[in-house]
């Protein structure tokens, strides 16, 4: 079985976050892909493998952690050019249009990542992940301008489905100069 179905959950608390990351360990067949602190004091912790492996253990973690999670997910399939953007290899010889989401959660920001790659014909370049951003999160991305605009649509929807959107916006002609900001 394929093993491309991550989960997440964020949290107001460091100390609730360890908590949360060893109970999401226990309860599944998981691989831990990143647990750590971001800005504002807050705790994230990610996890990938089978669907319902993911599923059991972000709900053990909802459980251990209720009283801190400020937002969470499972995405069963997740887009391969999200990865490569969170980690910071994506690679962008051309920069097209420019579009970028941009959210007060890591989490609905993942959500928002997959669902913009999935909209359309877009290149994920980055997605930040509320270090040195006071607790707020990004998606770039590039492409043809109409699938910008789609992309960036369907990313701001999820995001907004949770009060959770910043901002969007999409840029036809980007000066050269905003790629080498991003890389």
């Amino acid at each position: 079985m394929a093993k491309n179905s991550i989960g997440l959950i964020e949290m107001g608390s460091i100390a609730a976050g360890f908590q949360v990351c060893d109970a999401m360990l226990k309860a599944a067949d998981v691989e831990l892909v990143l647990a750590r602190s971001i800005c504002s004091g807050k705790y994230m912790v990610m996890v990938r493998g089978e669907v319902g492996a993911v599923q059991a253990a972000v709900a053990s973690g909802n459980t251990a952690g209720s009283f801190s999670v400020i937002d969470c997910f499972v995405i069963p399939n997740l887009h391969e050019s999200v990865f490569p953007a969170i980690s910071g290899t994506a690679k962008v010889e051309q920069l097209e249009a420019l579009g970028i989401v941009e959210a007060f959660s890591v989490a609905s920001l993942i959500e928002a990542a997959d669902a913009a790659a999935k909209a359309a014909d877009v290149q994920l370049i980055e997605v930040r992940l509320a270090m040195a951003l006071g607790g707020k999160a990004f998606v770039t991305m590039t492409g043809d301008v109409a699938a910008v605009e789609s992309a960036v649509a369907a990313g701001a929807q999820a995001v907004a489905q949770k009060g959770l959107l910043v901002n969007k916006v999409v840029i036809p002609r980007p000066r050269r100069e905003l790629l080498n900001e991003m890389i």
